[in-house]
């Protein structure tokens, strides 16, 4: 490991690309307050922590949306619109050709999914924005109150502001991916979740080691420290678990070696629980925004009852839907169909199966069997935050949760192993001159 980190940083051109990363990062956050004009931070800051999704999707951007700065929605536009234009692979056969049709073809995509970006990011903070303004007082400085016939102008000029900001972060992480350590996009949400953390960890010091401080207390605290390294421990095992399916090659002689096909226990990351979340949010958060209440609003009570993670009906429909999406995903990325039809083309072979129809049926079972488990795996990363918040009564002050853990322990082995063989191919390329 230390021979690694000697490796890593004696690299002048590796250490140069983590600078500006850094400096790239350190942008981002700077942007993350200022505040667009016309806006009441204060107000926004007691809306979001009162609301989970928001309070998550805060964690994501850095604290830009608590600000309500020009950085607000951070890089999740871009996010969802790679998702979505991944997904529409499926349905557009255009799409899946460009898709196949290397370094074109990926360009082309890539164009579609800034436009997509552009769009996502307009239409997010249109409902945010319009969602928070339903209370001007929510939002507005009382210096603008007055002005009551223009405040849907103001909210459009506060939505193509938000939407200016998504374009101005996924170009710093064009920067980051082209000139800097890592993809740009990764490593501008880890950066959003990892400034999250002190704060969080700030108040859960306070909360037990403050004026409440108690043995009991005390014990709690080291407790939540604990479970949180057990979390990030099992984060760290899972995400790297493999199961490696065995190929041989019809035209290699006898001892050679085969290879092998390795399908990732978590094939889907963490989208289905984004997905699952999301879905569930959208509802919360109306009902959030709008101020009413469970106690004097009967439509708000069962929005909260069918919807709340924090109700039995919600946590069933929550894990169904990260169940569901882990299956869906998991198939969509690692295609048993097509993974059949190139090992036949290549005169390859899964042993004890033929190939064609048996080894696309294998592959069936074993990736269902493996995405089983990661599912199962998931759902308890996505539950165990819930039972402890609600447990120890954190409330939405612990916002880095399992899907959080996920990200940065991906994102952190992917960086990881880029920077490891650009330092390694350097050293090669040193010792062949």
């Amino acid at each position: 490991m230390l021979n690694k980190i000697k490796l890593i940083f004696s690299n002048r051109e590796i250490v140069l690309k983590i600078l500006i990363t850094f400096a790239l990062l350190l942008v981002f956050k700077a942007g993350t307050y200022i505040p667009i004009p016309l806006i009441d931070t204060t107000n926004v800051k007691a809306v979001v922590s009162n609301n989970d999704f928001l309070t998550v999707l805060n964690a994501f951007s850095g604290g830009g949306l608590s600000n309500f700065s020009i950085l607000a929605l951070g890089i999740s536009p871009y996010i969802t619109a790679s998702i979505v234009v991944q997904m529409l692979q499926i349905v557009i056969p255009k799409f899946k050709e460009w898709s196949e049709s290397g370094e074109v073809g990926k360009q082309k995509l890539n164009r579609i999914t800034r436009y997509v970006t552009i769009v996502i990011a307009m239409i997010q903070g249109l409902l945010i924005i319009f969602s928070l303004g339903s209370r001007p007082d929510n939002i507005l400085q009382a210096s603008v109150l007055q002005y009551k016939n223009v405040y849907w102008l103001i909210y459009i000029y506060m939505a193509i502001v938000v939407t200016a900001g998504s374009a101005f972060t996924m170009w710093l992480a064009d920067l980051i991916t082209r000139h800097g350590a890592g993809n740009g996009s990764s490593m501008i949400i880890m950066a959003g979740i990892v400034s999250s953390i002190p704060p969080m960890f700030t108040t859960l010091t306070n909360t037990y080691l403050g004026a409440n401080f108690s043995g009991l207390n005390l014990f709690l605290f080291i407790l939540v420290l604990v479970l949180y390294i057990a979390m990030i421990v099992g984060v760290v095992y899972f995400e790297g678990a493999v199961r490696k399916v065995p190929v041989q090659y019809a035209n290699r002689q006898a001892g050679q070696q085969g290879s092998d096909i390795p399908i990732k226990l978590n094939s889907a990351n963490v989208i289905p629980v984004i997905f699952a979340s999301t879905i569930l949010s959208i509802p919360m958060t109306i009902i959030g925004v709008m101020g009413l209440s469970t106690e004097t609003s009967t439509g708000a009570f069962w929005v909260n009852q069918v919807f709340s993670t924090h109700q039995p009906i919600g946590v069933t429909l929550y894990v169904i839907m990260i169940v569901f999406f882990s299956f869906f995903y998991s198939f969509m990325q690692v295609d048993p169909e097509q993974i059949a039809d190139n090992l036949e083309k290549q005169g390859a072979f899964i042993p004890g199966y033929r190939p064609g129809e048996e080894t696309k049926q294998q592959l069936s079972k074993m990736l269902f069997r493996i995405t089983l488990i990661g599912s199962a795996y998931l759902v308890i990363l996505a539950l165990v935050p819930i039972i402890v918040s609600i447990a120890f009564g954190f409330g939405s002050s612990v916002t880095v949760g399992g899907t959080s853990l996920i990200i940065l322990v991906g994102v952190a082995i992917e960086t990881l192993r880029q920077i490891e063989t650009q330092a390694e191919t350097k050293d090669y390329q040193g010792f062949l001159d």
